[in-house]
Parts: C-alpha cells; sequence; structure tokens
C-alpha cells in the first residue's frame, strides 16, 4: 500500500488544542488533501497495568487521523467536521519508541460519508497498530 507524504500542518490551520485533545496530550503535525498525521509523546499518561499504551488510547490515535484526513480544507475559515459511524482497529505489535505517529489518508466516499484508513507506527517504523473506518461530515457547531 502507498502512503502519501503527509506535509506539516500550515501555520495557519493550527487549531487550539479541543479538551479531550489536550487530556491526551496528542498534536496534529501534519494535515493535507486526504492525509493527516498526529503524534504522541510523552507515552507515560496513556499506559495501561502492563506499562505499554492502552488499546483505547492508540484507537483515539488512528480514529483521530482518519477524521482529520478526510476533513481538510485548506481553509481556516471553512471547517470541516467529522464524526466515525463505524471503525475497525488490528493491534499489529508492541512499539518500542518514545513516540506515536498515527498516519491516516482518506480512501473514498461522497458528499456526506468517507472511508479512511490510518497506521499507528513508533518513531523506529515499528508498526503497532492499522484502522479503517467510515465516517460522516458533520456541520461545525456555532
Amino acid at each position: 500500500m502507498i502512503w502519501p507524504q503527509v506535509p506539516a500542518i500550515a501555520p495557519e490551520l493550527i487549531e487550539p488544542p479541543y479538551p479531550f485533545q489536550s487530556l491526551m496530550g496528542f498534536a496534529i503535525t501534519g494535515w493535507g488533501e486526504g492525509c493527516s498525521r498526529v503524534e504522541l509523546s510523552p507515552l507515560d499518561p496513556v499506559e495501561n497495568r502492563h506499562g505499554i499504551p492502552h488499546g483505547g488510547a492508540l484507537s483515539v490515535l488512528l480514529d483521530t487521523a482518519m477524521g482529520y484526513a478526510g476533513s481538510f480544507t485548506g481553509d481556516p475559515g471553512e471547517k470541516r467536521m467529522a464524526m466515525t459511524l463505524s471503525m475497525t482497529v488490528n493491534f499489529q505489535g508492541q512499539g518500542q519508541g518514545t513516540r506515536l505517529i498515527a498516519e491516516g489518508r482518506k480512501t473514498g466516499g461522497g458528499r456526506k460519508t468517507f472511508f479512511a484508513e490510518a497506521r499507528l507506527t513508533d518513531e523506529q517504523g515499528t508498526l503497532v497498530a492499522t484502522a479503517t473506518g467510515v465516517l460522516r461530515y458533520r456541520t461545525p457547531q456555532a
């Protein structure tokens, strides 16, 4: 599978973190037409009882990457929002690094819904998890 090169997020498109994003501690570090990148470091706050990142935290990163991948407009005044209708996560391995990187890409869709996939690696390139999803566009709340 060929993944697009995710461009760094343009300064004018950087949004302040929303409350859940602040709680989790992740950042949107790349965003372009049909693609996005989400990163999380440090990992300590999302570790489970075994001392490894919780599967729910991994799923959040994948979900966020897919949602942003389908929501790019390139115009800070024209926000496009998405909500997940269905998501499948496959855990592949255990990352060894100190940073997690989720890259998402839009794979198709129409006027109201879109399809996306994401992969999660550590900074060393170890594949940790993959996901596919069906998402629906939403009108931003005022």
